[in-house]
């Protein structure tokens, strides 16, 4: 199916049905419970979810099959998200052209860097695309302030011409984002009981769009040039001892991942136009590395978890404050309720990374395959389990 087999076609119908079925899945809690505020189905965070998640699916082409560890991926995110704006303010608020230029201009900024940074591997190279994402930071909040706007970001304005388009809505204000007609905001809501579930066309865009990327990923991984791209990782040298020059393979895994990039930076401008030039800045690059390490660097789906699991703790952990602790322990006795929230406290709200990088380290240590070789285990485990039940008892004893 697709044209890939069982067990790929498998996946991505497993992932199809993760992200259409999401408003579901991620509001398991009623409406108004304590433990609603767990729930992650609001528009905004399952936007996030998804884009972010083609963002790690382009990185881990680069990183997962070739080894090579980029610290400046967040520059493409950037100049992504500045096309998508230049689109909207310049010809139409329909989403289409805005993405397709951010994937273009995203791919020839990464063949523009690719090209110089590939010239060295290991450290080197990550040093040379983190020096060129920073220099990117500097250009936009600063140097080309006519273009990015510098530290405020560039925004729509009433004075946008917008040939193929209006440059004010029915009611006086700046039109929104729209694909022919419907409105990247507009959402549905079901009520069922107590449980309240929203249906955002914006969502499902991006949903759509990460399963093609998704699909994209695999056809790349099962490829001729997915097995080069392996060889690279395996033992470079080796393969050039062969008489094959891995560089435009190199290169062109890094200009597929920037497009990747390109790709989430301008849905994040479909979904909200503004770019700003902290898209750029390091710590974005080194948010989709640990996407990527968290859920499984090498496989499909882990980078997509792990896009999820972070995303998830940024908005979902630290949310919860001192009022939410001890709204939690108030069956407690006062004293040691007083204690719990003080032990708690570090760890969710402003401290919410602290606890997100102690996962990290476990992860790291324990699993070194990411969140995806948990997943093995555990079913390995099982099956294990269910085997040694279905033994029959005499085949247990060893014969004597």
């Amino acid at each position: 199916m697709f044209g890939l087999d069982k067990k790929d076609t498998t996946l991505l119908l497993i992932v199809a049905v993760l992200t259409m079925f999401a408003p579901f899945i991620l509001n398991p809690f009623p409406a108004g419970s304590g433990m609603a505020q767990f729930n992650a189905g609001y528009p905004d965070l399952m936007q996030r979810f998804v884009i972010f998640g083609i963002f790690a699916i382009g990185f881990n082409i680069l990183f997962g099959l070739t080894g090579y560890l980029s610290f400046g991926h967040a520059a493409f995110l950037g100049v992504g998200s500045y096309s998508a704006v230049w689109m909207f303010k310049l010809l139409s608020m329909n989403v289409i052209p805005a993405i397709i230029l951010s994937v273009i201009v995203a791919g020839v900024f990464a063949l523009i860097i690719g090209f110089v940074s590939l010239r060295r591997s290991g450290i080197y190279f990550s040093i040379l695309t983190l020096a060129f994402a920073q220099m990117s930071f500097a250009l936009a909040y600063s140097v080309l302030t006519p273009i990015t706007n510098g530290e405020t970001g560039l925004q729509l304005s009433l004075s946008d011409p917008r040939i193929l388009g209006t440059s004010v809505s029915a009611d006086g204000g700046i039109p929104v984002t729209s694909l022919f007609g419907i409105e990247m905001r507009s959402t549905a809501e079901m009520q069922l009981g107590p449980w309240l579930f929203q249906f955002n066309a914006g969502y499902y865009l991006c949903a759509v769009l990460m399963l093609v990327a998704f699909y994209l990923a695999i056809r790349i991984f099962r490829s001729p040039f997915g097995l080069m791209l392996r060889a690279v990782k395996s033992n470079q040298q080796r393969m050039n001892y062969t008489g094959l020059n891995a560089r435009p393979y190199t290169l062109a895994a890094f200009v597929i991942s920037g497009m990747y990039a390109g790709l989430a930076g301008g849905l994040l401008a479909s979904m909200d136009p503004l770019a700003g030039a902290e898209r750029m800045q390091w710590t974005a690059s080194g948010e989709v590395v640990l996407m990527t390490i968290l859920g499984g660097a090498g496989t499909l789906i882990g980078p997509v978890l792990g896009a999820g699991f972070i995303k998830y703790f940024e908005n979902i952990f630290s949310k919860i404050n001192d009022n939410v602790l001890h709204s939690w322990f108030a069956f407690m006795p006062d004293g040691l309720e007083d204690l719990m929230v003080t032990i708690v406290h570090p760890f969710v709200g402003k401290g919410w990374s602290l606890t997100l990088g102690l996962m990290f380290m476990a992860v790291v240590i324990f699993l070194p395959g990411g969140l995806v070789e948990g997943g093995q285990k555990i079913g390995k485990m099982f099956r294990r389990k269910k085997a040694v039940d279905g033994t029959p008892s005499a085949a247990k004893t060893p014969a004597e």
